[in-house]
């Protein structure tokens, strides 16, 4: 059996190892992004000296000979169901497959600006991104970042580092308001201000302004600004890479449509990743996540699926972790943007050290459902196991201290949580005084 897979991303290269793994299968693994698997996520350190490209494939080039997986680095121009195969755009020799999988990934968002086009017009998605601010880089004294999500303040942080002038256009009042709570989306509006970054909220862009050879010289903002720059960063969200798709009959809307095996409307056809939509997402989950760790698990599923043992795609709990400058963050479960009477929080912060945690929890039952931490890092296994086991805030709040990844490096904050708990409830808390390895485990026993 031949198994053909069009993108070598996190969901393609899990697809082929776990192929592998389980079957001696062929196995094509297809990119005309990169000839090796890279960390997508590691693209900004490249850029800031911190890492060289070799340092970002996580697999030696032997590899890939040595686990029989065959590497094409070409475009798919076209794929024949009927007949089962793959047309390459430069190779006149089809590729005949049994099963496919489609791990082709995201794209960044444009919206039809005028000048979108324009030479200095970049998100920061895949390797060609990287190569092309490379280039532009020497020239770059001021670059414009549209968007307030993760992949902005990443742009921004490599301009940074390099010197130059940044300013970041967010439309909302706040930066990342339609996922962050009010207080965690302030502070971050505090520390990109810190970081010299120029923030224009309820801002957005009109226009890109060229010069006569077709290069950015600023732009046009809807409050009318005008601002000139060599660079303009676009990063208002990603969709799925599928326009090479469209004209064969495979369902899809937002994303290729998949049900729980995630197989596509079409036989022996599989899509994962970025790419994919749920027809019936779990509950707490959305039909698209384009998240590293949700990619993976999906080429796990596949390569099951495929290799004759059913599995079907359960995420779990939802998490997703980031950085925003030099303060980390985390989220397990649900949190919602802005508090109801069903879903209420006990809120920290300490906004002079650039931490804070919130914990939500249901108001009827008193069970917590979600963590949301700034600066702070929680034990993954901990805070799953406490939302799973649907664990009350009384009982969450006197075992705080279990959750702490790194308790040396703050020791006040646990307090001071339980001192919050108290103004909001009138009810006073005794911490578990047991503390260390040990009793972490003991306490996922516990309520395993």
């Amino acid at each position: 059996m031949h198994i053909v897979i069009i993108g070598n991303g996190i969901s393609g290269v899990t697809a082929a190892r776990n192929i592998r793994k389980l079957s001696d299968y062929r196995i094509s693994l297809i990119s005309s992004e990169s000839e090796y698997f890279f960390s997508r996520t590691a693209l900004m350190y490249v850029y800031m000296g911190h890492m060289r490209w070799k340092d970002i494939e996580p697999y030696e080039p032997w590899f890939w000979e040595k686990n029989k997986i065959d590497l094409v680095h070409d475009k798919v121009v076209a794929v024949d169901t009927s007949g089962k195969t793959v047309s390459l755009q430069n190779s006149q020799n089809e590729i005949q497959y049994d099963k496919l999988i489609i791990a082709t990934g995201s794209r960044t968002n444009k919206y039809g600006w005028p000048g979108q086009d324009l030479k200095g017009v970049c998100g920061l998605y895949d390797k060609q991104d990287l190569e092309t601010i490379e280039t532009l880089s020497p020239k770059i004294e001021h670059a414009v970042i549209v968007g307030g999500g993760l992949i902005g303040i990443e742009l921004a942080e490599m301009f940074i580092s390099r010197k130059m002038k940044v300013t970041l256009i967010v439309r909302e009042n706040s930066y990342w308001s339609n996922v962050l709570p009010a207080e965690e989306s302030e502070l971050i509006n505090q520390h990109i201000v810190a970081h010299k970054i120029n923030l224009k909220l309820n801002t957005s862009l009109s226009e890109i302004i060229g010069d006569a050879n077709g290069k950015v010289t600023g732009v046009i903002l809807s409050d009318g600004t005008s601002l000139s720059c060599q660079f303009v960063g676009i990063t208002t969200g990603v969709t799925a890479n599928i326009d090479f798709l469209k004209d064969f009959k495979i369902e899809y809307e937002k994303g290729i449509l998949v049900n729980d095996q995630l197989e596509t409307s079409l036989k022996d056809i599989y899509a994962i990743g970025d790419c994919a939509q749920l027809r019936s997402p779990k509950s707490g989950r959305k039909s698209i996540e384009a998240v590293w760790y949700t990619g993976r698990m999906m080429g796990e599923v596949a390569a099951h699926n495929i290799c004759g043992n059913p599995v079907e795609y359960d995420p779990g709990i939802w998490f997703n972790s980031a950085k925003f400058f030099d303060i980390e963050y985390q989220v397990y479960g649900t949190v919602p943007v802005i508090e109801s009477d069903v879903l209420q929080s006990i809120f920290w912060s300490d906004a002079s050290a650039n931490k804070s945690i919130r914990i939500v929890y249901e108001t009827l039952t008193q069970v917590v459902v979600g963590f949301n931490l700034m600066g702070i890092r929680f034990r993954h296994e901990v805070c799953e196991k406490w939302i799973r086991e649907q664990i009350t805030l009384e009982e969450v709040l006197k075992n705080l201290h279990l959750a702490n990844f790194d308790p040396e490096f703050y020791k006040t904050y646990e307090p001071s949580i339980l001192e919050m708990y108290k103004l909001k409830t009138g009810k006073e808390i005794k911490r578990n005084s047991k503390k260390g390895l040990n009793a972490v485990l003991n306490f996922l026993n516990k309520i395993s």
